[in-house]
C-alpha cells in the first residue's frame, strides 16, 4: 500500500486515511517541514533516550517515502490494526511499523493548535455569524466528556490499577478526554487523558479550569447535565445547561421545552464526537499502552478540525447574530 497505489482509487483513500487525495495533499505540505524540523531537533534516540551519535539523516535511508508514512499512520488511526498486520500491507515487520507510526504521530501532535489552549491575549473573538449559535450568540464553548474502553489494567495486591479507570456508567474500564468545541464544531480545547472511574465529568472540568479562559463580560458555555454544579463554581459566569429533576420534584413543562431547545444545540458536541469515532483507533478497545493515549487522541482531534474547516458540521444564518 503506497500514496500512488491508494492515489488511483479515491474512494479507497478516503475510507482508509479519513482524506480526500487533495486534502491529503494540503496536509502533508503542512507536515513535511513540520516533521523535518522535529527531526532536527532531536538530540536522543527514540528507543532508549540516549544521546545520538549521528546527526539526523545518517545512516540507512527509510525504504517508505515520508508521504508514504503518513499515509500508514493515517492508516493505522483509521482501521486500527495491529501493527503486524499493519507491517503486512506496507511490507515492514510489525516492529518497524510500530516505529514508523509513533514517529509519525509525534510530528502530528505536535501541530494540534486549538485555541482555548493558548494565552488568551492570542485568542481571537468570534464574530462571523457562520461560527455563532442563532439562539445562543454568547456561547463560546460547547462541553462534554468522551470515554473509551480500555483492556482491565494488570491488578495488584490492593487492586489499585483497576479501581480508577472501572466507569460505573460504561460498565467497563474506560479513559476519559474532556473535549470543548466551537458552535461550529471545530475543537478548541482536549484535556489529557484521565482514568474514567475515578474523574466524574464535573470533577474534571474543575481540574481542567477551563471556564477560566472564558470572558465573562460576552462569552458563555453549554454542557449538560452531568456538570450540575459548576454554576456554584462560577457564579458571574454565563452558563447554559438543563434544569434537573430532584427528588419530589419532577420538571415542569416549560423545563422540559427548556431542555429541549438546549438540546439541539448542545448535539454539536456529540456530532464532534462522532467525526473522533471514525478513527477506529478511538472507537475499539483501546488495546496500546494508556500513556500514549493523549498523544493519539489529540493528533486525531487535529485531524478532525482539518475536516471541519473544511466542511463545517453546522452553518449558521447571517440572522442569527443579534
Amino acid at each position: 500500500m503506497t500514496y500512488a497505489a491508494l492515489h488511483r482509487s479515491r474512494s479507497a483513500f478516503v475510507s482508509l486515511t479519513g482524506f480526500t487525495p487533495e486534502a491529503f495533499d494540503s496536509l502533508y505540505s503542512e507536515f513535511a517541514p513540520v516533521h523535518q524540523d522535529r527531526c532536527q531537533r532531536t538530540r536522543v534516540t527514540k528507543r532508549h533516550g540516549q544521546p545520538r551519535r549521528r546527526v539526523v539523516g545518517g545512516g540507512r535511508r527509510h525504504d517508505h517515502s515520508l508521504q508514504d508514512r503518513l499515509v500508514m499512520a493515517l492508516f493505522w488511526l483509521r482501521t486500527y490494526p495491529t501493527y503486524e498486520v499493519t507491517g503486512f500491507f506496507f511490507s515492514l515487520n510489525k516492529t518497524n511499523a510500530e516505529d514508523n507510526v509513533k514517529d509519525i504521530l509525534r510530528t502530528l501532535e505536535s501541530m494540534t493548535d486549538f485555541s482555548f489552549e493558548r494565552p488568551t491575549k492570542d485568542r481571537k473573538k468570534l464574530r462571523s455569524p457562520q461560527a455563532v449559535m442563532d439562539a445562543f450568540p454568547d456561547v463560546r464553548l460547547v462541553i462534554d466528556a468522551k470515554e473509551q474502553r480500555l483492556h482491565r489494567p494488570k491488578s495488584d495486591k490492593d487492586n489499585n490499577n483497576q479501581k480508577p479507570y472501572y466507569s460505573g456508567k460504561k460498565k467497563a474500564h474506560t479513559l476519559k478526554n474532556q473535549i470543548a468545541v466551537q458552535p461550529d464544531g471545530k475543537i478548541a480545547a482536549l484535556s489529557r487523558s484521565v482514568p474514567g472511574g475515578a474523574n466524574h465529568d464535573l470533577t474534571l472540568l474543575r481540574a481542567s479550569k477551563l471556564l477560566e479562559s472564558l470572558d465573562p463580560e460576552d462569552e458563555a458555555a453549554m454542557m449538560d447535565k452531568g456538570y450540575d454544579g459548576i454554576q456554584k463554581d462560577y457564579p458571574n459566569h454565563r452558563l447554559y445547561l438543563p434544569f434537573k429533576a430532584r427528588r419530589n420534584r419532577p420538571l415542569t413543562e416549560e423545563q422540559k421545552a427548556y431542555n429541549r431547545h438546549l438540546s439541539r444545540y448542545r448535539i454539536v458536541v456529540e456530532h464532534t464526537i462522532a467525526q473522533l469515532n471514525q478513527f477506529q483507533v478511538l472507537a475499539q478497545v483501546f488495546r496500546h499502552a494508556r500513556s500514549g493515549h493523549s498523544n493519539i487522541i489529540r493528533a486525531v482531534a487535529m485531524l478532525v478540525n482539518r475536516r471541519i474547516q473544511l466542511r463545517p458540521l453546522k452553518t449558521y444564518s447571517v440572522g442569527a447574530v443579534a
